[in-house]
């Protein structure tokens, strides 16, 4: 196994990768929101991802990025711009998804795909970078706080019919 973190390269996804993209999307919902979430719809990225990472490869606005281990896709990691608006008047980079396949996590694949997604958010001129996790996912948020983001809001929900 420690051979491995040699062998995985971390490179902007391609078309030939949607189908690696579209499995780690699933596994991460199946692993993440599918354990914590209720709502949503852990069959998504099987139905809808395709589509959405096909879209993306090519999109300037987006950033897309594989963990490669002689190639198999082993995690991903999703990044979109937000441009300014008259409330937020700075543009933002989102991380909207990330994910490690369990047998490459503890070797930094997530902290090189995060450092690629930083890198890629500065050249692009984003004047700040933010990330939702689950907060019952406290290995995810003690993650990101080692990537240098912090917290700055929290979400709170119900269901208004209680």
């Amino acid at each position: 196994m420690g051979d491995q973190i040699r062998d995985v390269v971390v490179r902007r996804a391609g078309h030939g990768d949607v189908e690696g993209l579209v499995a780690c999307s699933s596994a991460l919902f199946a692993e993440d929101a599918g354990t914590r979430d209720p709502q949503i719809d852990i069959g998504w990225p099987g139905e809808h991802g395709a589509a959405r990472f096909t879209e993306g490869v090519d999109d300037p606005g987006r950033l897309l990025l594989v963990a490669d281990h002689l190639g198999e896709v082993v995690g991903h990691l999703a990044g979109a711009l937000v441009e300014p608006s008259a409330m937020r008047p700075v543009r933002t980079a989102t991380l909207v998804s990330m994910y490690v396949r369990p047998a490459f996590r503890g070797q930094a694949v997530g902290e090189r795909l995060a450092g690629e997604f930083l890198r890629w958010a500065s050249a692009a001129g984003a004047e700040t970078a933010e990330v939702t996790a689950y907060s019952a996912n406290a290995g995810a948020v003690r993650f990101y706080e080692r990537q240098g983001f912090t917290s700055r809001t929290v979400t709170l929900r119900t269901d208004p019919g209680r």
